[in-house]
């Protein structure tokens, strides 16, 4: 894509917060968005609100006013989805908010306006809105967290775990984590595992970057960085069937190598998140 190329975001964000990305920044996805020198020309983002809890929980519409007002601060639009209350025959009280349908409408309706499209989501709900957004002539990108959607993932230009992408998802014992640094806690996914051997290599995204589809580590201009692990620092927790899949996901801390100068180690590897579990 050329320079100047406009971009729209739209996050549905209560999929988000149910499906492992809470506390996902909004500062970070600005900058995911921007990376190949777009335009954000929407920055969309789909929140509940639930207005009878905050008639009487003074406490909750105060933390639900601040976040709000924080990410309007980074530049999104907020559409705040009144929380609704359902009651079964038995007496049982579910609570929805469901902002798919405006989402969709909304990406719709701005599409003629932009180049690229990036869903927030994993809801497969979405499906046919990417073959419309992809026929309008758009590039359509996703990230997601948990239960993702198979096929939303295959119907979409790219797809990008959210887990993978550097600070979007903070590492909540370690409030000044400087990812990637020696030292610092990631996450990233196991690329080649020798089980005879007793050690493989693992992978994580260095800094979000317009090279992203340079996945190999040896190439210059590779955004990753690749890492050696012995099976001593993995987890027990950690089976070799998730080691040699690529969708798990692998927390671990990077440390500077005793053997290799400018190489790096992987220590504590444990899991993120595994389609497994």
């Amino acid at each position: 894509m050329s320079s100047g190329f406009r971009v729209g975001v739209f996050v549905d964000a209560e999929n988000v917060r149910y499906n492992g990305g809470y506390q996902m920044r909004y500062d970070i996805l600005r900058r995911f968005a921007a990376r190949n020198g777009g335009v954000l020309q929407r920055l969309n983002t789909y929140m509940a609100f639930d207005a009878e809890r905050a008639r009487e929980d003074p406490e909750y519409k105060k933390k639900a006013q601040a976040y709000q007002q924080m990410v309007r601060d980074f530049g999104w639009k907020i559409t705040a989805k009144t929380v609704r209350r359902y009651t079964d025959e038995n007496g049982n009280i579910t609570t929805k908010a469901n902002a798919d349908l405006d989402m969709a409408v909304d990406a719709m309706l701005q599409a003629g306006r932009l180049d690229q499209v990036l869903l927030v989501t994993g809801d497969g709900d979405f499906l046919q809105v990417v073959e419309a957004l992809q026929n309008a002539g758009c590039r359509v990108e996703l990230i997601g967290f948990k239960n993702v959607s198979r096929l939303l993932q295959q119907r979409v230009d790219a797809y990008y775990s959210g887990f993978l992408i550097p600070d979007l998802l903070p590492i909540s014992y370690e409030p000044r984590n400087d990812w990637g640094k020696p030292g610092s806690c990631v996450r990233g996914v196991c690329t080649k595992w020798f089980p005879d051997k007793g050690y493989g290599f693992l992978r994580f995204m260095n800094q979000i970057s317009s090279n992203l589809w340079i996945t190999d580590p040896r190439e210059p201009d590779s955004p990753y960085i690749s890492v050696f692990c012995h099976a001593n620092e993995v987890a027990d927790e950690v089976t070799e069937d998730q080691l040699m899949n690529r969708e798990t996901i692998l927390e671990f801390y990077v440390n500077e190598s005793e053997q290799k100068d400018n190489g790096l180690v992987a220590n504590n590897v444990r899991l993120a998140f595994s389609v497994n579990r």
